[in-house]
């Protein structure tokens, strides 16, 4: 699959971009463990503009994790075509346009997902900030707004007829938000609209290498992007990259997810500050599947998402990585025991 002249190879499988996530360590993490591409969290095209710190840091892009996109989001062209200029010069391989985020602080303002209700303008937009950059231009989308206006395959052809690149689907409507299945079914259709010749990139509920070998077999899309699954397991790359090229699950040992973890927990503090970098690991730490399972692990788990300094939260998990993880199925070897022998 290519994205103008990035080639990313066959069945790519991509990082998306998801706020408070897919940060600078995050994303070079998860390259490394396989990610073929990874996007940034989204950036504001207003507060871009007018320069505001804390979204101009967004665009630092390490060379480690390239491929890298930049999402931008905004609801007017000016102000987006401005962003789009600024994220160009911070040197991504790729802008990507955000017209799927549901969150009612976007969406509710007409940028993101918001601007499904108002197509004439999401398409003025896409022409523009395709005219005013040189490098890729791609769009991250939904089915519609809602149950009534699935319009995606039409919509598809009109993005690509405004010169995008690649156009990523995510199959859920916008108030749908994240409840409920994703429905692939539309976006196979517009993989196999004989009018499209843009890649296709599909996302939603991608959450084990098993689904997405299988949905790539039914959908025929060109790349998929894995989001939710990744939070708390970048190791999540490793195994599906592992498993379409073996049909084979790689063991990956509690030491390596947990040196991962970690080491998320030092770059997140060494980049913002102690607190703060505890505060945004937290969603990782709370979603991470290392943990799931584990007997008795509840009140291990509070204190864990209640540490407040790196000492004490380093403490908690070398507590647990010595004392839990070891035996962590001892409980359930038991019970096998007692049942075999009843």
């Amino acid at each position: 699959m290519k994205i103008g002249n990035i080639d990313l190879g066959y069945r790519p499988v991509m990082l998306a971009p998801m706020e408070d996530v897919t940060d600078i360590s995050f994303r070079k993490i998860c390259r490394e463990q396989g990610a073929d591409m990874v996007y940034t969290e989204f950036v504001s095209a207003d507060a871009l503009v007018r320069s505001i710190n804390s979204t101009v840091r967004k665009l630092n892009i390490n060379p480690g994790e390239r491929p890298a996109a930049i999402q931008i989001y905004g609801r007017d062209v000016d102000s987006m075509v401005e962003a789009a200029r600024i994220a160009e010069a911070a040197g991504p391989e790729v802008i990507d346009i955000n017209f799927g985020c549901p969150v009612k602080k976007v969406a509710g303002k007409g940028a993101g997902a918001g601007m499904l209700r108002n197509v004439p303008l999401l398409l003025d937009i896409t022409r523009e900030v395709v005219k005013a950059v040189k490098l890729p231009v791609t769009v991250k989308t939904r089915l519609g707004w809602d149950h009534n206006s699935k319009h995606i395959v039409e919509l598809a052809e009109q993005l690509q007829d405004c010169g995008i690149q690649a156009l990523t689907i995510h199959g859920r409507t916008r108030s749908q938000m994240y409840n409920g299945e994703a429905d692939w079914t539309l976006i196979g259709e517009v993989k196999n609209n004989p009018r499209m010749t843009i890649p296709i990139i599909g996302n939603g509920d991608i959450t084990s290498p098993q689904k997405l070998v299988e949905y790539y077999d039914r959908y025929g899309v060109d790349g998929i992007m894995v989001g939710r699954a990744s939070i708390g397991a970048p190791w999540i790359f490793k195994e599906m990259k592992h498993y379409m090229a073996t049909g084979e699950m790689p063991v990956i040992s509690d030491t390596e997810k947990m040196t991962l973890i970690r080491r998320q927990i030092d770059e997140s503090i060494d980049r913002i500050e102690e607190y703060r970098g505890i505060l945004h690991i937290r969603r990782h730490l709370a979603a991470t599947p290392l943990f799931k399972g584990i007997y008795d692990f509840r009140s291990t788990r509070i204190a864990m998402l209640q540490a407040n300094t790196r000492d004490e939260l380093v403490a908690i998990l070398d507590h647990v990585e010595k004392d839990i993880l070891p035996h962590r199925n001892e409980k359930i070897k038991l019970t096998e025991h007692n049942i075999e022998n009843t």
